[in-house]
C-alpha cells in the first residue's frame, strides 16, 4: 500500500507519519511507500526510510497536486490547511491554502480517471458550525461558519462528498474538536491557548489566557486524533453511508475545568503559572464555536476518545515530557 500524507510537516501529520513507521501497516494492508508533503519539507523519519519520500511543495500551486498522486496512491490523509486565527488574519492565504490547495488535489484524483477511486481522509473542524447553538451539537445541524476559517472546511466538506457521490474517490471528513495538548511551540490558531495553559506550566513557564474561565470547548488529544485518522481510514463506503463528514467525540469543559485538571493532575503551583489578558479577537472567534458536540454516530462506528481532561493532560505528560513536570 502507498499513504500520502498532506500537511505532514504538521504536528498531527509528524505523529501520524510515526505511528505508521510504527506499524508498517494500515489495518491489514501493509505499508509499502509513504509519501510526505508541506511547504516546508517534511523531517525525513528514522527506519523504513527506503520506501519514505519527502517534497516540500505548496498543494495550491499548478501541477503540484497532479505529481502527488501520480504514483497513485491508495490511501490519502489531507491534512494540509492554514490554521483558524491564520485564516482569519489573512484572507487570502486562508482560501488558497484551505480550499484552492483542496479542490487541486481532487480535482488531481479526477484527471486521473479510470480505476484509480483512493481512499481520502479529510480532516475538518468543527468550526463548520455556528451560533446559535443547541445544547448539543448533532451532525446535521446547520453549517453556518462564524470563521473564513470555517467557511473553507465547510466548503471542502461539500466537495468531498460531492466528488464521493460520483465515484470519483472514497471519501471521509473527519470534524475535529480542538487538539489539545499541542506539543511544541504555539502555533497561530486561536484555539491554541487551549493547550498553552497546559503545556507551558507543565514546562515550567508562564501560559497567557486570553479569555474568561467560564468559556466552553470540546477537546482531544494528538494521540486520539492520530486514532481517528487511522480508524477512518478503515471505513468503508457502506459503513458510512451517503453523510461522509462527522463529528469526532472529545471531553467538552470549560477552561476553568482545564485549569483544575491541571491542578489536579500536576498539581497548584504548576496551575497557578497561567496568566490572565484578556484578547478581544480571540475571544470573539472561539465564542462562535460550538461547546458540546453529539458523536453519537461517531462513536456507533468506533471512534473512541479521551474519558476526561485529567486523561488528556497525562496523555500529555507520558507522550511528551517522558511522565515528568518540571
Amino acid at each position: 500500500m502507498h499513504v500520502l500524507i498532506t500537511g505532514a510537516a504538521g504536528m498531527i501529520g509528524r505523529k501520524l507519519t510515526e505511528r505508521l513507521i510504527i506499524d508498517r501497516a494500515l489495518g491489514d494492508h501493509l505499508i509499502e511507500k509513504l509519501t510526505l508533503l508541506d511547504v516546508v519539507a517534511p523531517v525525513r523519519p528514522a527506519g523504513f526510510s527506503d520506501h519514505v519520500k519527502t517534497r516540500a511543495a505548496d498543494l495550491a500551486a499548478a501541477g503540484v497536486a497532479d505529481k502527488a498522486i501520480s504514483e497513485r496512491p491508495e490511501v490519502i490523509f489531507h491534512l494540509a490547511g492554514v490554521v483558524s486565527g491564520e485564516a482569519e488574519l489573512d484572507f487570502d492565504k486562508g482560501y488558497r491554502v484551505n480550499l484552492d490547495g483542496t479542490r487541486a488535489l481532487l480535482e488531481a484524483i479526477r484527471a486521473a480517471g479510470g480505476s484509480y477511486k483512493p481512499k481520502v481522509v479529510f480532516t475538518s473542524s468543527i468550526a463548520v458550525f455556528g451560533a446559535p447553538f443547541p445544547e448539543s451539537i448533532p451532525d446535521d445541524f446547520a453549517l453556518t461558519p462564524l470563521t473564513s476559517y470555517g467557511t473553507q472546511k465547510a466548503m471542502c466538506e461539500l466537495l468531498l462528498a460531492d466528488y464521493n457521490r460520483r465515484g470519483i474517490l472514497d471519501g471521509i471528513g473527519i470534524r475535529l474538536p480542538t487538539i489539545c495538548v499541542r506539543p511544541g511551540k504555539p502555533n497561530k490558531a486561536a484555539s491554541g491557548f487551549f493547550s498553552g495553559i497546559i503545556r507551558e506550566p507543565l514546562a515550567g513557564q508562564e501560559a497567557i489566557l486570553p479569555v474568561a474561565d467560564s468559556v466552553r470547548h470540546t477537546h482531544a488529544s494528538p494521540r486520539a486524533a492520530v486514532g481517528f485518522l487511522l480508524h477512518a481510514a478503515s471505513l468503508t463506503r457502506e459503513q458510512l453511508g451517503p453523510r461522509i463528514n462527522l463529528a469526532m467525540p472529545g471531553v467538552s469543559c470549560t477552561v476553568g475545568e482545564q485549569i483544575a485538571a491541571l491542578a489536579r493532575v500536576a498539581g497548584p503551583k504548576v496551575a497557578a503559572r497561567i496568566r490572565r489578558e484578556p484578547d478581544e479577537l480571540v475571544a470573539r472567534i472561539v465564542g462562535g464555536w460550538a461547546e458540546r458536540i453529539d458523536a453519537t454516530r461517531a462513536r456507533e462506528l468506533g471512534f473512541t476518545a479521551e474519558a476526561s481532561f485529567d486523561d488528556i493532560i497525562r496523555a500529555h505528560i507520558e507522550d511528551e515530557l517522558g511522565g515528568r513536570v518540571a
